[in-house]
Protein backbone atom coordinates (compact mmCIF):
# COMPACT_ATOMS: atom_id res chain seq x y z
CA UNK A 1 0.00 0.00 0.00
CA UNK A 2 2.43 2.80 -1.39
CA UNK A 3 0.27 5.15 -3.24
CA UNK A 4 -1.10 8.64 -1.45
CA UNK A 5 -4.64 6.99 -2.46
CA UNK A 6 -4.19 3.77 -0.95
CA UNK A 7 -2.56 5.40 2.22
CA UNK A 8 -5.35 7.87 2.28
CA UNK A 9 -8.32 5.31 2.21
CA UNK A 10 -6.47 3.76 4.90
CA UNK A 11 -7.04 7.05 7.15
CA UNK A 12 -10.33 7.26 5.88
CA UNK A 13 -11.40 3.83 6.64
CA UNK A 14 -9.72 3.76 10.20
CA UNK A 15 -11.90 6.41 10.82
CA UNK A 16 -15.36 4.14 9.25
CA UNK A 17 -14.44 1.47 11.13
CA UNK A 18 -14.77 3.56 14.69
CA UNK A 19 -18.50 5.12 13.34
CA UNK A 20 -17.48 8.65 12.65
CA UNK A 21 -18.45 10.13 9.94
CA UNK A 22 -15.82 13.36 10.33
CA UNK A 23 -12.08 12.91 10.39
CA UNK A 24 -10.27 13.97 13.60
CA UNK A 25 -8.00 17.30 13.07
CA UNK A 26 -4.65 15.02 12.69
CA UNK A 27 -6.48 12.85 10.50
CA UNK A 28 -7.62 15.65 7.87
CA UNK A 29 -4.20 17.46 7.79
CA UNK A 30 -2.15 14.15 7.28
CA UNK A 31 -4.71 13.67 4.38
CA UNK A 32 -4.03 17.22 2.60
CA UNK A 33 -0.20 16.23 3.34
CA UNK A 34 -0.81 13.46 1.52
CA UNK A 35 -2.43 14.99 -1.31
CA UNK A 36 0.12 17.77 -1.80
CA UNK A 37 -1.80 20.37 -0.28
CA UNK A 38 0.37 23.43 1.89
CA UNK A 39 -1.37 22.24 5.34
CA UNK A 40 0.34 23.50 8.56
CA UNK A 41 3.27 21.40 10.31
CA UNK A 42 1.49 19.56 13.30
CA UNK A 43 1.71 16.62 15.45
CA UNK A 44 -0.92 14.45 18.10
CA UNK A 45 0.13 15.13 21.76
CA UNK A 46 -0.67 12.64 24.26
CA UNK A 47 1.43 14.63 27.26
CA UNK A 48 2.89 17.94 28.20
CA UNK A 49 6.32 16.63 27.24
CA UNK A 50 5.40 15.39 23.99
CA UNK A 51 3.68 18.43 22.99
CA UNK A 52 6.88 20.20 23.89
CA UNK A 53 8.60 17.95 22.05
CA UNK A 54 6.34 18.51 18.53
CA UNK A 55 6.81 22.48 19.52
CA UNK A 56 10.18 22.79 19.34
CA UNK A 57 10.61 20.80 15.94
CA UNK A 58 7.67 22.68 14.47
CA UNK A 59 9.17 26.09 15.89
CA UNK A 60 7.47 28.77 17.50
CA UNK A 61 4.75 30.20 17.88
CA UNK A 62 2.33 27.44 18.41
CA UNK A 63 -1.33 26.61 18.67
CA UNK A 64 -2.68 23.48 20.89
CA UNK A 65 -6.22 22.00 20.13
CA UNK A 66 -8.17 19.30 21.66
CA UNK A 67 -8.70 16.57 19.77
CA UNK A 68 -11.85 14.64 20.29
CA UNK A 69 -14.76 13.28 18.42
CA UNK A 70 -17.49 14.24 21.02
CA UNK A 71 -16.08 18.12 20.91
CA UNK A 72 -17.92 20.55 18.15
CA UNK A 73 -16.96 23.72 19.61
CA UNK A 74 -13.02 23.11 21.72
CA UNK A 75 -13.41 26.99 22.47
CA UNK A 76 -16.20 26.33 24.59
CA UNK A 77 -14.69 24.33 26.78
CA UNK A 78 -11.15 25.64 26.83
CA UNK A 79 -9.84 23.69 24.63
CA UNK A 80 -7.78 26.04 22.53
CA UNK A 81 -4.42 28.06 22.99
CA UNK A 82 -2.96 30.13 20.83
CA UNK A 83 0.13 31.92 19.86
CA UNK A 84 2.00 30.05 22.21
CA UNK A 85 5.58 30.97 21.82
CA UNK A 86 7.84 29.26 24.29
CA UNK A 87 8.16 25.68 25.84
CA UNK A 88 6.45 26.87 29.08
CA UNK A 89 3.84 28.19 27.56
CA UNK A 90 3.22 24.75 26.01
CA UNK A 91 3.36 22.70 28.91
CA UNK A 92 0.95 25.02 30.86
CA UNK A 93 -1.59 25.20 27.85
CA UNK A 94 -1.32 21.18 27.72
CA UNK A 95 -2.26 21.38 31.54
CA UNK A 96 -5.02 24.17 31.04
CA UNK A 97 -6.14 22.22 28.05
CA UNK A 98 -6.46 18.75 29.90
CA UNK A 99 -7.98 20.22 33.18
CA UNK A 100 -10.69 22.73 31.34
CA UNK A 101 -12.29 19.81 29.09
CA UNK A 102 -12.56 17.35 31.46
CA UNK A 103 -14.29 19.82 33.94
CA UNK A 104 -16.79 21.12 30.92
CA UNK A 105 -16.33 17.93 28.65
CA UNK A 106 -16.41 15.11 31.57
CA UNK A 107 -17.94 12.17 29.25
CA UNK A 108 -15.72 12.53 26.13
CA UNK A 109 -13.07 10.81 24.03
CA UNK A 110 -10.17 12.42 23.89
CA UNK A 111 -7.87 11.52 21.11
CA UNK A 112 -4.94 14.04 22.32
CA UNK A 113 -3.67 17.54 21.55
CA UNK A 114 -3.17 18.81 18.37
CA UNK A 115 0.30 20.34 18.08
CA UNK A 116 -0.10 23.12 15.01
CA UNK A 117 2.35 25.78 13.57
CA UNK A 118 0.88 29.45 14.27
CA UNK A 119 -0.22 30.76 10.96
CA UNK A 120 0.17 34.31 10.16
CA UNK A 121 -2.95 36.24 9.86
CA UNK A 122 -3.23 37.15 6.01
CA UNK A 123 -6.29 37.13 3.70
CA UNK A 124 -8.73 34.57 4.34
CA UNK A 125 -10.65 32.60 1.87
CA UNK A 126 -12.22 28.99 1.68
CA UNK A 127 -12.14 26.46 -0.44
CA UNK A 128 -14.76 23.62 -0.51
CA UNK A 129 -16.33 20.58 -1.87
CA UNK A 130 -19.37 18.71 -1.52
CA UNK A 131 -20.63 15.25 -3.32
CA UNK A 132 -23.84 16.35 -5.02
CA UNK A 133 -25.82 13.21 -5.81
CA UNK A 134 -26.86 14.76 -9.48
CA UNK A 135 -23.55 16.03 -10.12
CA UNK A 136 -20.86 14.63 -8.27
CA UNK A 137 -17.90 16.54 -6.79
CA UNK A 138 -19.19 20.63 -6.42
CA UNK A 139 -16.09 22.57 -5.97
CA UNK A 140 -16.62 25.75 -3.69
CA UNK A 141 -14.79 29.11 -3.78
CA UNK A 142 -14.78 32.49 -1.87
CA UNK A 143 -13.52 34.99 0.46
CA UNK A 144 -13.96 34.53 4.07
CA UNK A 145 -15.79 36.25 6.80
CA UNK A 146 -18.15 38.57 5.91
CA UNK A 147 -18.26 37.66 2.64
CA UNK A 148 -19.76 34.01 2.30
CA UNK A 149 -21.01 34.02 5.93
CA UNK A 150 -23.34 36.90 4.91
CA UNK A 151 -23.41 38.08 1.19
CA UNK A 152 -23.14 34.55 0.39
CA UNK A 153 -20.24 35.76 -2.45
CA UNK A 154 -18.61 31.95 -3.86
CA UNK A 155 -18.29 30.72 -6.87
CA UNK A 156 -18.89 27.06 -8.04
CA UNK A 157 -17.54 24.51 -10.73
CA UNK A 158 -18.49 20.61 -10.98
CA UNK A 159 -15.78 18.05 -11.70
CA UNK A 160 -13.94 17.21 -13.71
CA UNK A 161 -12.17 20.19 -13.60
CA UNK A 162 -9.54 22.19 -15.91
CA UNK A 163 -6.87 24.96 -14.45
CA UNK A 164 -8.83 27.32 -16.80
CA UNK A 165 -12.06 26.67 -14.87
CA UNK A 166 -10.32 27.26 -11.28
CA UNK A 167 -8.89 30.69 -12.43
CA UNK A 168 -12.15 31.84 -13.41
CA UNK A 169 -13.58 30.44 -10.74
CA UNK A 170 -11.48 33.25 -8.61
CA UNK A 171 -13.02 36.21 -11.33
CA UNK A 172 -16.69 35.42 -10.42
CA UNK A 173 -16.80 35.88 -7.12
CA UNK A 174 -18.30 40.21 -6.37
CA UNK A 175 -14.91 40.58 -4.27
CA UNK A 176 -12.58 39.57 -6.79
CA UNK A 177 -10.66 42.64 -7.17
CA UNK A 178 -9.46 42.15 -3.44
CA UNK A 179 -7.41 39.30 -4.66
CA UNK A 180 -5.76 41.80 -7.08
CA UNK A 181 -5.28 44.41 -4.26
CA UNK A 182 -7.58 47.60 -3.27
CA UNK A 183 -6.69 50.39 -1.36
CA UNK A 184 -3.13 49.44 -0.18
CA UNK A 185 -3.49 46.21 0.19
CA UNK A 186 -0.87 43.88 -1.61
CA UNK A 187 -2.12 41.46 -4.43
CA UNK A 188 -2.48 37.83 -3.42
CA UNK A 189 -1.12 34.41 -4.54
CA UNK A 190 -3.72 33.58 -6.67
CA UNK A 191 -1.73 30.75 -8.53
CA UNK A 192 -1.61 29.29 -4.86
CA UNK A 193 -5.20 29.20 -4.72
CA UNK A 194 -5.91 27.89 -7.77
CA UNK A 195 -3.91 25.09 -7.12
CA UNK A 196 -5.52 24.53 -3.92
CA UNK A 197 -8.92 23.90 -5.54
CA UNK A 198 -6.87 21.87 -8.45
CA UNK A 199 -6.03 19.37 -5.56
CA UNK A 200 -9.22 19.26 -4.23
CA UNK A 201 -10.95 18.31 -7.30
CA UNK A 202 -8.47 15.56 -7.68
CA UNK A 203 -8.87 14.25 -3.91
CA UNK A 204 -12.88 14.35 -4.53
CA UNK A 205 -12.60 12.26 -7.43
CA UNK A 206 -10.18 9.92 -6.56
CA UNK A 207 -11.83 9.65 -3.10
CA UNK A 208 -15.35 8.89 -3.84
CA UNK A 209 -16.32 8.10 0.47
CA UNK A 210 -15.85 11.22 0.99
CA UNK A 211 -19.05 13.56 1.04
CA UNK A 212 -17.51 17.27 1.93
CA UNK A 213 -14.36 19.26 2.29
CA UNK A 214 -14.28 22.61 3.92
CA UNK A 215 -10.86 24.17 4.16
CA UNK A 216 -11.86 27.29 6.09
CA UNK A 217 -10.05 29.56 6.36
CA UNK A 218 -7.32 29.29 4.12
CA UNK A 219 -4.59 31.78 4.48
CA UNK A 220 -3.59 33.96 1.05
CA UNK A 221 0.15 35.57 1.48
CA UNK A 222 0.97 38.13 -0.94
CA UNK A 223 1.78 37.32 -4.81
CA UNK A 224 4.51 34.64 -4.55
CA UNK A 225 4.15 33.89 -1.25
CA UNK A 226 1.66 30.90 -0.91
CA UNK A 227 -1.21 29.95 1.08
CA UNK A 228 -2.01 28.03 3.79
CA UNK A 229 -4.54 25.67 5.22
CA UNK A 230 -5.38 27.13 8.74
CA UNK A 231 -7.93 24.46 9.39
CA UNK A 232 -9.69 21.54 7.63
CA UNK A 233 -13.18 19.47 7.95
CA UNK A 234 -13.30 16.65 5.83
CA UNK A 235 -16.46 14.49 6.10
CA UNK A 236 -16.97 11.01 4.80
CA UNK A 237 -19.84 8.50 4.35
Amino acid sequence: MNSVKDRVEALIGKARSEGRTKLLEHEAYEVLTQYGFPAPKFGLASSGEEALRLAEEIGYPVVLKIVSPDIVHKSDVGGVKLNLSSGGDVLRAFDEIMRSVKVMAPEAKVAGVLVQEMIPSSLEVIVGATRDSTFGPVLIFGLGGIFVEVLKDVSFRITPLTRHDAETMLTEIRAAKILDGYRGTPPRDKEAIVDIIMKLARFMEEQESVTDVDLNPVMVFEEGKGAKVADARILVR
